[in-house]
């Protein structure tokens, strides 16, 4: 490694989500936690994870990546999962309203769900997911090993925080 080359994050995580899930918003105050704790050292990736039960699930990771592209995927995020029951209820235009609530460019969301332009990413997503033995949402994986959240979360920010420690120490060894 050169050392021209932009500072990487010591440790990652991958945040296996999807938007219409509760338990992926019962574990957004442990990824606050997480990043509050970390900072830039721990980078939190957003892995799109969609399920058949969820009728917006899909249409929720696009607007996702929409958000991303415009540079506020976890403020969108954030707010699309503490107000999942508003995504059951309204679907699409929801997701548009919530762009337009954070000051995002509105019509280029409307635009993109109509277009399909992050379909390929989202299915790419949800592929290496199931290669790599994710079945519910939330999973995350950090340091090659994965922690299934969608069961129960109990604990798992104490492990996350274990393995990042450890993928730290052995960083700045």
């Amino acid at each position: 490694m050169n050392d021209s080359s932009p500072a990487r994050p010591a440790a990652v995580l991958d945040v296996w989500c999807e938007l219409q899930c509760p338990d992926c918003g019962s574990a957004l105050a442990d990824l606050r936690a997480l990043r509050a704790r970390y900072g830039d050292r721990l980078e939190l990736r957003l892995r799109h994870f969609p399920m058949e039960k969820h009728q917006h699930a899909f249409a929720a990771a696009q607007a996702a990546e929409e958000a991303a592209e415009q540079g506020q995927a976890w403020p969108y995020v954030e707010a699309v999962l503490g107000r999942a029951a508003e995504l059951d209820r309204e679907g699409e235009p929801f997701l548009v309203e919530v762009a337009r609530e954070l000051g995002l460019d509105a019509e280029e969301f409307d635009t993109a769900l109509i277009d399909g332009r992050h379909i390929l990413i989202v299915d790419a997503d949800q592929a290496e997911g199931k290669a790599i033995g994710v079945t519910g949402t939330p999973t995350y994986v950090i340091g090659g090993e994965r922690l299934d959240g969608g069961k129960s979360q109990e604990g798992l920010r104490e492990r996350i925080e274990e393995i990042a420690d450890r993928l730290l120490a052995e960083r700045e060894a």
